[in-house]
């Protein structure tokens, strides 16, 4: 098992920076990917950005440019680093942590969520 813990969530005004961080712990494997998702009111939940444990990255287009992932495997604790915050986005922020279990089969794992609101 996995445990994921986020935190860094809260009120910014548009234009602000938050940064997130979430920190695991349990059985974890050399190899995953680390993903932060969000999910707004009303919406689907998406992907914001991920990170292998190689360090290759990946960003939804709409905060490309704005916002940065990164991860310190050293601490098993990943970032995101939110720069020019708009409205658009406000959500709850997930933590979500894949990796292939003993029998070679896909889990994911996820935090509890923190709360970012974006004030215009």
């Amino acid at each position: 098992q996995v445990q994921l813990v986020e935190s860094g969530g809260g009120l910014v005004q548009a234009g602000g920076s938050l940064r997130l961080s979430c920190v695991a712990s349990g059985s974890i494997a050399n190899s995953n990917t680390m993903t932060w998702y969000r999910q707004a009111p009303g919406k689907q939940r998406e992907l914001v950005a991920a990170i292998s444990s190689g360090d290759y990255t990946n960003y939804a287009d709409s905060v490309k440019g704005r916002f940065t992932i990164t991860r310190d495997n050293t601490k098993n604790t990943m970032y995101l680093q939110m720069n020019s915050l708009k409205p658009e986005d406000t959500a709850v922020y997930y933590c979500n942590l894949g990796q292939r279990g003993q029998s070679l089969r896909w889990l994911d794992y996820w935090g509890q969520g923190t709360q970012v609101t974006v004030s215009s």
